[in-house]
């Protein structure tokens, strides 16, 4: 059965969030906050590519885009906190660098929003991708262990990416508008029984308490929105070198596993639709494009290596991944076995089995010569020989790594954590002060200034910058606990006591402007 699109996901699992019913009933309480009174009508609106459907105009629906992007950093606090949200450096850099190259392929792909555009991983197994207002993309840590190459990656994240450049999300809430409140809350309602273990009976059941006309009227704009979303993707896929026939794989392995799910189709289809239509269309633009073998760049393969870790890293999980990868290790290609040995190298490392890890390692570098394999290596050295003890060989390496990747925010912290390993806690300091500055949303390098105050035995300092992370990731109220502690330790200068006072002050209103909003959405 055709699933619908909420009013502000154009894909979610069942498992992305915690609550998911909760944070998507406050995404649409924001939603709906930000819609004017009075129903406005769409008018013709010229498409990115040539030949999309017209969905509206976005500048008279309501959401601005700079509304848009406020709402989706809204989520994405919610998002950071919860556990199934994967933190992790090498993955988060590779995804984002993968969907950067995605971005700068189509010069249109910015629009009118100028989104910076933000890519993250959700562990769950279920094959998904997602678009967020503002620029935000997650994809589950499944669909990548699904897709067998950067085309067939590359044609989900490239789709997402039409979704948001073409702001379907304020297009659809643009559409949503000339329908009630009451049948809005049935549409999202009846998303929500869907995703649930009830299936798609009960969203139908559910969508029915509303008009008919208006979740048929949901329904024709989630089909043209994926059909404009396709022909960006493939546009960008095209432009970029990759094999365009990827998206038709990845589809057909899509519905293939639809197979497996005894009570719903996956999470993917039921929210992209996927018609014969649209298939026999992207094959059709296939045919018009000459054929593309594109070699894939090894990362690729590392990563997933590292997300097969990370999907499942509980102790039978990680002897399961230890299997694996030593099974995988006896095939023939150079680049397989390396990842297999990658994985090997990291599951062991997860493990605190890090003799095992260094002799893994190693062994996956010297099959994987003279491939270039970006950060991921020398990375994980750094992190077992930090957990080995060698700190002198770990800040060496970072150092070097360093200056071979200047712009790269993992090798960065690695080397404020090598710093502290070697126990020159005063560079490691005036360098996350630095990093503090200039990454001011980055969460981490408060987290990893705490440890460095921490191990210099600055009370008020570490906690003020614990502070400081809990609030990066949406935790208000631990923030300011925090500042709580800060305040009684016994070193907690007058300097300090003033910033004390007044990051209270401002996230204080801030948490008080939410419950207000939380109520009013209610």
């Amino acid at each position: 059965m055709p699933r619908i699109v909420s009013a502000v996901f154009f894909a979610v699992s069942r498992r992305v969030f915690l609550p998911l019913r909760q944070l998507l009933a406050r995404t649409l309480g924001a939603a709906l906050l930000l819609l004017p009174a009075a129903p406005l009508t769409l008018l013709p609106h010229p498409g990115v590519a040539q030949g999309l459907p017209t969905l509206g105009d976005t500048e008279r629906e309501g959401l601005s885009p700079l509304m848009e992007r406020k709402l989706g950093e809204e989520i994405m606090r919610d998002i950071r906190s919860d556990r199934d949200y994967v933190d992790d450096g090498p993955v988060s850099e590779y995804l984002n660098n993968f969907g950067q190259h995605l971005v700068s392929l189509h010069p249109e792909v910015r629009g009118e929003a100028g989104f910076d555009f933000q890519f993250f991983m959700v562990r769950d197994p279920m094959l998904n991708a997602f678009a967020l207002p503002g620029g935000f993309i997650g994809v589950n840590s499944g669909l990548v262990l699904a897709a067998q190459s950067e085309s067939e990656l590359a044609g989900v994240m490239s789709h997402e990416i039409g979704h948001v450049a073409q702001r379907h999300i304020a297009r659809m809430l643009g559409q949503q508008k000339q329908n009630s409140m009451i049948q809005l809350a049935a549409i999202v309602l009846g998303a929500l029984a869907g995703i649930s273990k009830a299936g798609g009976d009960a969203a139908m059941a559910t969508m029915m308490g509303g008009t008919g006309l208006a979740v048929q009227r949901q329904l024709n704009f989630s089909r043209d929105a994926e059909r404009e979303a396709d022909r960006i993707g493939f546009q960008i896929m095209s432009d970029g070198g990759f094999d365009p026939s990827g998206m038709v794989t990845f589809f057909g392995r899509l519905q293939a596993a639809s197979r497996n799910y005894s009570d719903a189709v996956p999470p993917y289809l039921m929210t992209h639709p996927l018609t014969t239509e649209r298939i026999a269309d992207i094959q059709a633009r296939i045919r018009d494009q000459r054929y593309k073998q594109r070699v894939d760049n090894p990362e690729f393969q590392l990563v997933r290596a590292r997300t097969q870790v990370l999907q499942n890293d509980s102790v039978q999980g990680l002897r399961d991944s230890a299997a694996k990868f030593i099974d995988q290790a006896r095939q023939n290609t150079k680049l397989m076995t390396a990842a297999a040995k990658y994985g090997l190298a990291y599951t062991y490392y997860r493990q605190n089995k890090f003799e095992q890890a260094e002799t893994a390692l190693k062994e996956a570098q010297e099959a994987a010569i003279p491939m270039k394999t970006g950060i991921l290596f020398g990375s994980l050295d750094i992190d077992i020989r930090i957990a080995r003890k060698q700190s002198q060989q770990a800040l060496q390496l970072a150092t070097t790594l360093r200056q071979q990747f200047p712009i790269s925010r993992t090798i960065a912290r690695q080397y404020a954590d090598a710093l502290m390993a070697a126990n020159r806690l005063d560079e490691a300091v005036a360098y996350l002060r630095d990093q503090a500055q200039l990454y001011r949303a980055d969460a981490q390098v408060q987290q990893l200034l705490a440890k460095a105050y921490a191990a210099q035995g600055k009370q008020a300092l570490q906690h003020m910058a614990l502070a400081e992370s809990y609030a990066l990731n949406g935790s208000l109220l631990a923030a300011i606990d925090q500042l709580g502690i800060a305040r009684k330790a016994p070193d907690a200068t007058f300097y300090d006591q003033s910033q004390i006072d007044a990051r209270e002050r401002e996230w204080k209103a801030r948490w008080k402007d939410e419950q207000k909003d939380g109520k009013d959405r209610s």
